[in-house]
């Protein structure tokens, strides 16, 4: 069977260890990038319909406010099925130790049975935050391995860190 990167990640304004920094590639997505080409897995990006701001501050207060609702933003789009892939690598950013809510819209709109997930996330300082729970929670049926979390600004030279994660499954 084959194998899935599946990832949510926003370029734009960034925060990197206390900093605002612009960046073309979001920090999930250059991670998702390494595991799909290290693995042959294909890739599918999560995106929002109307997705958040560019600027940083903008966006931390749309995605808050969408945590605290529980939305579940519209995607602007979804692959037909999964049943073609028994491994999906799940990436996302931890958004207040937790996943963006338009992960949350992917991962309800799919039957999780018989599949592995391994999480990824991207950081600047939380980890995993307990995600790997909240995803066996959303995912009924699946295998949920243990999951990576990438500091996001070490995202451009994490490679070595996700080699040793895929070995060691």
């Amino acid at each position: 069977m084959a194998k899935l990167v599946v990832f949510y990640s926003r370029a734009g304004e960034n925060y990197f260890g206390g900093q605002y920094r612009r960046v073309a590639v979001g920090n999930t997505e250059k991670a998702a990038k390494q595991i799909a080409a290290l693995t042959g897995a294909d890739l599918f990006k999560i995106q929002q319909k109307v997705p958040y701001a560019e600027d940083y501050e903008t966006c931390i207060q749309q995605a808050k406010a969408d945590q605290q609702a529980k939305a579940r933003p519209e995607l602007a789009e979804l692959p037909d099925s999964l049943d073609g892939y028994d491994e999906i690598y799940l990436g996302y950013p931890n958004y207040w130790g937790d996943l963006p809510m338009a992960v949350y819209t992917f991962l309800e709109a799919f039957d999780w049975t018989g599949k592995t997930i391994h999480p990824f996330c991207t950081h600047e300082g939380s980890g995993l935050s307990g995600t790997g729970q909240k995803i066996a929670r959303a995912c009924k049926g699946a295998r949920v391995a243990e999951g990576l979390a990438i500091r996001g600004s070490d995202a451009d030279r994490c490679e070595g860190q996700i080699n040793r994660w895929l070995m060691a499954r």
